[in-house]
C-alpha cells in the first residue's frame, strides 16, 4: 500500500511538471508621442526674453513643435497648436524682431501619419500666444482641455476685450465653438498618470506644462515657455513682456521640484538643441 502512495505521489509530480510554462507577463502598452514641425522663427534681438538687459543685441532660431501624444486605449491629445496655418508654404514673414515661417499644415503631418483631423480627440494648449495657437481650426471636433485662468485671459468673463495684438485675437476665435474641459491645479488627462497637464503661470495667467510617462526617457517634461532657451533656465532669465515676473519665478520652483522628484527630463520646446535630436519622436 505504502509503495503505491509512493508511486501515485510521484505521477503526480511528473503530471505537475509537463503542465505548460505560465507565458511572461504582457508589457503594458506605453504612450507614443511624435514631435511635428509647427514652424520656426528666427529673432533678431533677444532682448525682450530677459528682463536682466543681458539678451540686448543677441540674435536667436527657436523652433516651434507641436507634439501629438498617443494614448494606448486609441485617444489622442494635440500640445501646441504652432504658428498659423495661413502661413503655410509662404514666404518667411517678418514682423518687428521676428521672422516666421511654416512649412506645412498640421493636417498635412498628420495625413503623413495616416489620421484625420477627427481622430484627434483633444487639444491643448501651453498658452494663447500666437506661435501656439495658430491651428485650432483644424480640428473642430476636438475637446479643448484649458485652465480656467488662460480661458478666462482669452474670453474674458466680464466681456471686456481680451489683451493681444489683433492678429493674436483674431485665433482666439477659432477656439470659441469648441467643446471645452476646464481645470485648475493638475489635469491628468487620460485618468491613469501618464499624460499631466500642470500649472506653471506667469509667462501668460494660465501658462501651463506638461508630464508625460514614457517607457524609455522615463518622466518627461514640456516646457511650453515657462523657459524659452536653455540658458534662459540656467540663469532664470524672465522675458520682459511676461504677464507676471514674480509669478514666473515661483513657477520655476514648482516645476524644477517636480523635475527633481523624478529625476525628470526637460524639453525646452523652442530650444533647437533639445528639439532636433528627437527626430521627430519622444521615445
Amino acid at each position: 500500500m505504502r509503495g503505491r502512495i509512493v508511486i501515485l505521489a510521484l505521477a503526480a509530480l511528473f503530471a505537475c511538471e509537463q503542465k505548460a510554462p505560465v507565458p511572461p507577463a504582457q508589457t503594458p502598452a506605453a504612450l507614443t508621442v511624435n514631435v511635428i514641425d509647427c514652424g520656426s522663427i528666427k529673432m533678431s534681438d533677444l532682448d525682450g526674453f530677459s528682463s536682466a538687459g543681458d539678451y540686448k543685441g543677441v540674435p536667436g532660431d527657436a523652433t516651434v513643435p507641436c507634439f501629438l501624444i498617443n494614448h494606448p486605449s486609441g485617444k489622442r491629445l494635440l500640445w501646441d497648436l504652432g504658428l498659423p496655418g495661413m502661413l503655410a508654404g509662404l514666404p518667411a514673414v517678418t514682423q518687428d524682431v521676428f521672422t516666421v515661417k511654416l512649412e506645412k499644415k498640421l493636417t498635412a503631418h498628420l495625413k503623413a501619419l495616416g489620421l484625420t483631423p477627427d481622430q484627434i480627440d483633444f487639444v491643448s494648449i501651453s498658452h494663447s500666444h500666437f506661435d501656439h495657437i495658430g491651428q485650432a481650426r483644424q480640428f473642430p471636433n476636438a475637446t479643448w482641455i484649458v485652465h480656467q485662468k488662460e480661458q478666462d485671459a482669452m474670453f474674458p468673463p466680464d466681456g471686456t476685450a481680451p489683451a493681444g495684438d489683433k492678429m493674436q485675437i483674431d485665433h482666439f476665435a477659432h477656439f470659441a465653438a469648441l467643446k471645452r474641459d476646464v481645470f485648475t491645479g493638475d489635469k491628468d488627462v487620460f485618468g491613469d498618470g501618464s499624460v499631466v497637464i500642470f500649472e506653471t503661470p506667469g509667462h501668460t495667467p494660465g501658462h501651463t506644462s506638461l508630464q508625460l510617462q514614457m517607457p524609455e526617457s522615463g518622466t518627461v517634461f514640456l516646457t511650453g515657455d515657462l523657459y524659452h532657451l536653455t540658458k534662459s533656465r540656467d540663469l532664470k532669465r524672465v522675458p520682459r513682456f511676461n504677464f507676471s515676473e514674480p509669478q514666473t519665478i515661483a513657477a520655476f520652483k514648482v516645476f524644477e521640484d517636480r523635475v527633481a522628484a523624478v529625476n525628470g527630463k526637460v524639453i525646452i520646446q523652442h530650444e533647437k538643441a533639445d528639439i532636433e535630436p528627437l527626430g521627430g519622436v519622444i521615445k
